[in-house]
């Protein structure tokens, strides 16, 4: 077989057929570490449903198993060669599924043809810029972006001109990206106050819901856990949910009812695995809705690794130190036999939000952890004493009132630390 025979047969196994507009193609570099071993799989997995979600293709993956890394090109030199002939003549953009040091990054395009080379972090800030709908969002976005650019602009000399179209090149913060530090620096410190100011506003409306006894739920978990469509079908909405990574990254909240008790279920950008920090950090005024919850539910997919979305889970909440309850539930659980569901803790919830199968039982647990905390009774103010009652009204989420000759008899409910200020309004529940 000759050469340019061989040249095509490349093109054939590696080019993706695609309907115009022709999607860029990425071919994944992925390392094999002691540490990664076993779930070097799901990695590959993941880096492609990443791919996806970017609006690219996947153009193929080489692994290698890596005894020692070398500082320079992380794969060894002969392992780069395989690849630069694999994709000789092939129009593709290469994704190193970790973390690559600037110099790294220019170390491997050298090796592979001065091809683009882009890390995991870029794809995922690439995903971010996409999804980003409201002016928070992307101030967040833009920001993570410089954060991540701004020490990687030492090196990279005629490269930031030659930035274009295609992954890891999109976003707000990408037509300046060839100005000087101090250009970066001062874009990065006004975008910090912006968001401050909102973070602010942010703090307001938290207070206002608990003077007014809001009781707050959030949903947390992995990225396409099936939040967003559980939020749908509870508040019976139509927020936007497709079954990609990174769908949702701005926070929603939707009032519904539960047993004529009302709640705030909030709805904010999932999780993944090693998802770096300065990007958490970006999107934490955002997470300050989590924070101020009084209950989270952490929504795991059936069809993924449970252990590593509970523990990714746990772990970005412990360190935005979450301190509230939690419930379990586990989403698309119709795949689950009774065998597999026994693998699973014994407090979890199986439900699937798109048919809402077990979602009466989650409300039942909702309703269950806020009686623990809340107080559910009834109050008799007599007319001469509302004026005291208006002073301590924030206190109680009321349900029901109605006027008599006596006074205003209130349903309502009333949080634990706060039933002795009531103690001589309270009637029996009838």
């Amino acid at each position: 077989m000759t050469d340019i025979d061989n040249t095509a047969a490349r093109r054939q196994k590696y080019q993706i057929e695609t309907d115009s507009p022709i999607l860029e193609k990425i071919y994944i570099m992925q390392p094999i570490t002691e540490n990664n071993e076993k779930e070097a799989r799901d990695l590959i997995e993941e880096a492609k449903s990443l791919i996806e979600s970017a609006g690219a293709a996947v153009a193929g993956v080489t692994a290698q198993k890596l005894r020692s890394i070398s500082p320079a090109t992380v794969f060894g030199s002969g392992k780069l060669a395989e690849i630069a002939e694999i994709l000789n003549g092939l129009d593709v953009t290469i994704l190193f599924n970790g973390d690559l040091t600037p110099s790294q990054t220019q170390n491997i395009s050298s090796a592979l043809g001065d091809r683009k080379v882009i890390d995991r972090t870029t794809l995922i800030l690439d995903i971010f810029a996409r999804n980003a709908k409201t002016a928070e969002g992307k101030l967040q976005v833009e920001l993570a972006q410089l954060k991540y650019l701004y020490p990687r602009l030492k090196g990279k000399g005629g490269a930031l001109s030659r930035l274009g179209g295609g992954v890891g090149t999109r976003g707000p913060g990408e037509t300046r990206l060839e100005t000087d530090r101090r250009y970066i620096r001062g874009r990065i410190d006004y975008l910090e106050k912006r968001l401050a100011e909102l973070e602010k506003r942010r703090q307001l409306q938290t207070e206002r819901r608990k003077k007014t006894q809001t009781k707050t739920i959030a949903l947390v978990g992995y990225t396409n856990a099936g939040k967003s469509t559980l939020l749908n079908y509870f508040c019976n909405e139509n927020v936007y949910a497709e079954n990609r990574l990174f769908a949702t990254l701005d926070a929603t909240a939707r009032k519904f009812t539960i047993e004529g008790a009302d709640y705030l279920l909030v709805d904010t950008v999932g999780f993944l695995r090693d998802l770096p920090h300065h990007l958490i950090d970006a999107f934490r005024s955002t997470l300050e809705s989590v924070l101020n919850a009084d209950l989270a539910i952490i929504v795991c997919d059936a069809t993924a690794d449970f252990d590593v979305q509970l523990k990714t889970t746990l772990d970005v909440l412990h360190s935005l130190n979450f301190s509230s309850p939690y419930l379990l539930a586990i989403n698309k659980s119709e795949t689950l036999d009774e065998n597999a569901r026994a693998l699973y803790p014994a407090d979890c919830v199986f439900i699937s939000a798109k048919t809402g199968a077990g979602t009466d039982e989650l409300k039942r647990r909702i309703s269950e952890a806020f009686k623990e905390k809340y107080i559910e009774c009834t109050l008799l103010v007599p007319y001469a004493q509302l004026k005291d009652y208006s002073k301590l009204k924030n206190y109680a989420a009321e349900c029901k009132s109605e006027y008599a000759e006596n006074g205003v008899h209130i349903a309502c409910s009333i949080e634990k630390s706060h039933i002795g200020a009531f103690e001589r309004w309270l009637t029996p529940i009838k």
